[in-house]
């Protein structure tokens, strides 16, 4: 006799701890934004400052952005009702796809419909149960989870550790198949940047692949803007590139972007973008103006003060007390150290009128 499926869930201790944090109204999650992303927000009945979103430029409410979203609305609809395989491809996604590939300074881009998607479309169609992944251990979840979808050999390595990088290199020299080696750019826990540059030295020494997922250095780090990669002078050493809308661009999907061959072969053979829904017009659209506006010398000034105000803030807590590491990206992290605490310290903060995020174990 099979046991209950349902009891798992109703006994796992996450799901306790979701009850003892409502009890106590100590849940940092799912609380309603009632107006639109900005610095100031309105969450739940008041204003409050929001150090907790995405949205690094401000472009949500950029006038050429909303402009671009409402132009994709009135021209094609609410939605394409098909993958970008069949009959989901408008014309804006080509054009968001060539944009994207000359930023990038790649020779294609191909967009998804969401940035998870990007991840698992493209590491779990590239790899095959006779292939090698290596991935730092602080990689985003969306990574780990396409690495258990290739069913790939994994060999990881802790965050940051290049010395444990290449002995896992070298012990994948015998695994035979492909070695592919995957990092985030910028670490979103942390706000820590891999060392590219000495990441991709060992991949080509080593003879594989690498892939940067730049979600949260697109819009912010480099002269473009196009992320870590571009700022530490890597770009003709790493392979493919990975990229979200939901961040600078002010939107909702993903793109990869690398060499011509590869992007046509994800085309064709990568199931979460044949079998996914192509995004509605207005994120599409939305994407397209925003990534434009980036472009722009207002971009340039844009990703300036973001790091301007992130350095301003890590400064200001350092000097105030508070574990914070050093670094150059806009994520700026406080370690508090124990999981009950972090959550006071968020309630004070949210009643104080401020949104921040808080991550616990095991994010």
């Amino acid at each position: 006799m099979p046991t209950d499926l349902f009891e798992k869930a109703r006994t796992h201790e996450r799901l306790a701890q979701l009850q003892a944090a409502r009890e106590h109204d100590l849940l940092p999650y799912f609380r309603l934004l009632e107006g639109p992303a900005g610095p100031t927000v309105q969450m739940e009945g008041a204003q409050r400052i929001m150090l907790g979103g995405n949205n690094y430029l401000g472009l949500t409410g950029h006038a050429e952005v909303v402009a671009a979203a409402r132009d994709a609305l009135d021209r094609y609809g609410t939605g394409v009702t098909g993958s970008r395989f069949m009959n989901g491809t408008l014309p804006l996604h080509l054009e968001l796809e060539r944009e994207l590939a000359d930023w990038c300074h790649t020779e294609d881009a191909l967009v998804f419909t969401a940035g998870y998607l990007a991840n698992t479309g493209s590491i779990a169609t590239l790899l095959g149960p006779g292939d090698t992944v290596i991935c730092d251990s602080g990689d985003h979840a969306s990574i780990l989870d396409a690495v258990s979808m290739s069913r790939a050999r994994v060999r990881p390595f802790r965050h940051g550790r290049l010395d444990k990088l290449e002995k896992m290199l070298v012990r994948a020299q015998d695994d035979g198949g492909g070695l592919l080696v995957v990092v985030d750019g910028v670490f979103s826990m942390e706000g820590d940047l891999a060392d590219v540059p000495e990441i991709a030295r060992l991949c080509k020494l080593h003879g594989a692949r690498l892939m940067v997922d730049e979600a949260h250095g697109v819009g912010v780090l480099g002269e473009r803007g196009t992320g870590a990669t571009e700022l530490l002078g890597a770009e003709a050493d790493v392979d493919l590139r990975m990229g979200t809308f939901s961040k600078s661009l002010a939107s909702c999907g993903g793109f990869i972007a690398g060499p011509g061959d590869v992007i046509d072969f994800l085309r064709v053979q990568s199931r979460s973008f044949m079998f996914t829904a192509s995004a509605v017009p207005a994120a599409v659209g939305a994407a397209l103006g925003a990534l434009r506006v980036i472009r722009s010398p207002e971009g340039a000034e844009l990703m300036a003060r973001v790091l301007d105000s992130g350095a301003y803030l890590r400064g200001g807590l350092q000097e105030r007390g508070f574990e914070v590491p050093d670094g150059i990206s806009p994520i700026v992290p406080v370690v508090i150290g124990d999981d009950w605490q972090a959550a006071l310290m968020w309630k004070a903060l949210y009643e104080a009128g401020v949104y921040v995020n808080v991550a616990l174990y095991p994010a």
